[in-house]
């Protein structure tokens, strides 16, 4: 194991699998000589992977996660076992522990107690498995994901605290979402957003103040929760009790909010890169419109979620339990909340602009079709005319009719008839 763990070729190993992993992927999908899918061969590079991690220890995976393109970090990190994920997650540099947190959705998805106690001024997280696990614990926080009934119903009753079912949060009367208890519980149903490559949407979370104490009840792990987590249990003096980690969980809302409002802009610049540099076909305005709506609705999620917040932290102020503190604590995030609105109008605006400069395009692509069947009628109408005078058959009229030449001469007369409007047109611009 000790040469293992000097082993300088970690690194090396790890990134010859991710590159025989990647030319699997981008192989055509056949069969392998030894009748094998390259789906099953990509599977198999990733148990390769995953075996090689298990060897290598916490601290050199977190270099070598460090040392990764984004794309090949998180190709890493799905294979590390979820075990160690959360040590090595505090062994990695802050930016990076947020765009792991934020970009894999998500490790656990299963149902979880976990209670978090202050020891020296940090969280320490404990794993909550049953009743009599709680008996010898002081939280501040005690964190549900997907919790059964019977779950709900003995954590409820040691701490005399009723615990809503996650899957019915949905109600959108503020009345039902934010009230206060008469034993003095203060109940938040509040919106959290979730927005990953693959989806975005809120997830409601239910979250009971009671006794100075913070209750967390929601049907699947968040970004959010995990980064506070996080935060908390490295930071020393983040946190002093319940309240502070609900605003700062509110706080942290308003901050991955942010980040994806940065995402959004991004998206509509390379969108408006398109739109206002080249022509766009209908094919390409096809595509665009669809990204547009995309993002449109990703920002519209983020201005319900950024007021789900404003409502859930006014709600707070008003209700005069926080500390002094806490009330200024709880106003910068209203102020940062404010301009959070004010950039969500924004983007409105000009994803309202790229859709009419679209929709623009896709109407003068139709223009150019419908005025070139506008002239080519305009255009047959003098040969039609010539036409249709020269069948009359008034042989006193036409002499022509007589003539050796007559048929040619009709038909080339109609021909001149068709190209001067062509000619005409062409020499107006309006077939450029």
């Amino acid at each position: 194991m000790s040469e293992e763990k000097n082993n300088p070729d970690f690194m090396g190993n790890v990134r010859d699998l991710l590159a025989r992993h990647k030319e699997e992927e981008l192989a055509p999908r056949q069969e392998t000589p030894r009748h094998e899918s390259a789906d099953e061969v990509e599977l198999e590079h990733l148990a390769e992977l995953r075996t090689l991690l298990e060897r290598i220890p916490l601290a050199e995976i977190a270099h070598i996660i460090e040392g990764l393109d984004p794309e090949e970090r998180l190709v890493v990190w799905h294979e590390v076992r979820e075990e160690r994920g959360e040590a090595i997650l505090e062994i990695l540099s802050d930016e990076i522990r947020e765009d792991l947190i934020c970009d894999s959705h998500l490790r656990n998805e299963k149902t979880s107690v976990t209670a978090f106690e202050l020891r020296n001024g940090r969280l320490s997280q404990i794993s909550v498995t049953t009743p009599y696990d709680l008996k010898c614990l002081k939280p501040i926080w005690v964190d549900l994901v997907a919790p059964t009934p019977e779950i709900r119903a003995w954590v409820g009753r040691f701490y005399d605290v009723q615990l809503p079912n996650p899957s019915s949060l949905t109600d959108l009367e503020a009345s039902a979402r934010f009230y206060v208890e008469d034993n003095g519980e203060v109940h938040l149903h509040s919106d959290f957003l979730l927005d990953t490559k693959e989806e975005s949407r809120n997830v409601a979370v239910a979250l009971i103040l009671h006794r100075d104490v913070l209750f967390s009840v929601r049907t699947e792990e968040l970004p959010i929760f995990r980064l506070q987590r996080l935060r908390a249990r490295t930071q020393p003096g983040y946190v002093t009790d319940g309240k502070d980690v609900l605003l700062d969980l509110y706080a942290a809302d308003a901050e991955y909010s942010a980040d994806a409002l940065e995402d959004v802009y991004a998206a509509l610049e390379e969108v408006s890169k398109h739109v206002l540099g080249t022509e766009v076909t209908d094919t390409e305005a096809a595509k665009i419109l669809a990204d547009i709506a995309r993002e449109e609705d990703l920002n519209g999620r983020i201005r319900r979620n950024v007021h789900d917040t404003r409502r859930a932290v006014s709600f707070l102020v008003r209700g005069k339990s926080l500390s002094p503190s806490q009330v200024d604590d709880a106003r910068q995030i209203l102020r940062d909340i404010e301009s959070l609105d004010g950039h969500t109008s924004f983007l409105f605006g000009k994803i309202n602009f790229l859709m009419d400069a679209t929709v623009g395009f896709v109407n003068i692509n139709q223009n150019k079709i419908i005025k070139i069947f506008s002239v080519a009628s305009v255009a047959m109408l003098p040969p039609t005319l010539i036409a249709s005078i020269y069948g009359m058959n008034f042989q006193e009229w036409f002499p022509e009719i007589h003539w050796e030449y007559g048929y040619p001469f009709s038909l080339a007369l109609m021909a001149v008839s068709v190209a001067v409007p062509f000619w005409f047109f062409y020499r107006k611009g309006w077939l450029r």
